[in-house]
């Protein structure tokens, strides 16, 4: 087994299923530019503190049999990739969020900060974004809920000039509401999507999947968020439909710095 770049932790490993701990029975490889992240778990056969990047570089420079068939692989793997991570075109009356995330991955700058809380909404940004430079995501590793707004705020105050775009499901926005307060007193031109569905979809999800007919505690009652972002002296619109959605973000897509916060709320 070769991991690399992966946090041999709970996710990554189906709650710790996957392998024997501490030793596991295969033999196990495990690259990672944080050393700290080798051996925390699985012990590995072979431990390799490196940068990605210069791990790829040195496999490219190496002759092993079978180019040809490897190369094939990678342009299948490439398409497949490429497949997966273009939205589909959807009819209907609705917010397509796979169509959203689609449009701001080819409209944002290339150095635009995306960042998100933790939720089912978040599929679709690390499904349909592209990124393409590094240090452009900010998101929790813990799936810590109400993460993304403060985050967005504080790479907006360190980077200016730069694109800021948060997500959050209305349950993870409402873990940290007021600090579109503070992002209108210190002139943080960010976009907020704010994905509004009523619930705590994950915790709904894992409720109607393991207990069905029982869940409990899940539905939510929020506040116009439109209303919450005019009283503290933002711009708000309401999308109720995917092709509403470009229409509502401000120029430049937060970019510029600008006297108001802008936070957007999809349906």
């Amino acid at each position: 087994m070769v991991a690399i770049g992966s946090r041999l932790g709970e996710n990554t490993t189906s709650g710790y299923s996957l392998f024997t701990s501490p030793v596991p029975q295969q033999a196990l490889v495990h690259v990672h530019p944080d050393p700290n992240e080798l051996g925390r778990v699985y012990q590995p056969r072979l431990s390799i503190a490196c940068g990605l990047a210069d791990f790829g570089n040195a496999l490219s420079s190496i002759e092993i049999p079978g180019n040809e068939r490897r190369a094939a692989w990678l342009r299948e793997a490439r398409e497949a990739y490429v497949k997966f991570s273009t939205p589909a075109p959807r009819a209907g009356d609705y917010v397509d969020l796979g169509a959203v995330v689609g449009w701001l991955s080819e409209h944002l700058a290339d150095d635009a900060i995306v960042t998100n809380g933790a939720g089912n909404y978040t599929v679709w940004l690390h499904r349909y974004f592209r990124y393409r430079q590094p240090r452009t995501e900010l998101a929790p590793v813990s799936g810590a809920m109400g993460y993304g707004v403060p985050a967005a705020i504080a790479a907006k105050l360190r980077y200016p000039k730069r694109e800021v775009v948060a997500f959050a499901g209305d349950g993870c926005f409402l873990m940290y509401p007021q600090e579109l307060g503070t992002a209108v007193q210190h002139r943080a031109n960010l976009v907020i999507v704010v994905v509004n569905n009523g619930i705590y979809g994950t915790i709904r999800m894992h409720q109607e999947r393991r207990y069905p007919g029982r869940v409990i505690a899940t539905d939510i009652i929020n506040p116009d968020f439109v209303a919450l972002a005019h009283s503290l002296g933002a711009f708000a619109a309401r999308v109720e439909s995917t092709d509403g959605f470009c229409g509502c973000l401000p120029a430049g897509g937060g970019g510029r710095p600008a006297g108001r916060a802008r936070a957007a709320r999809g349906s």
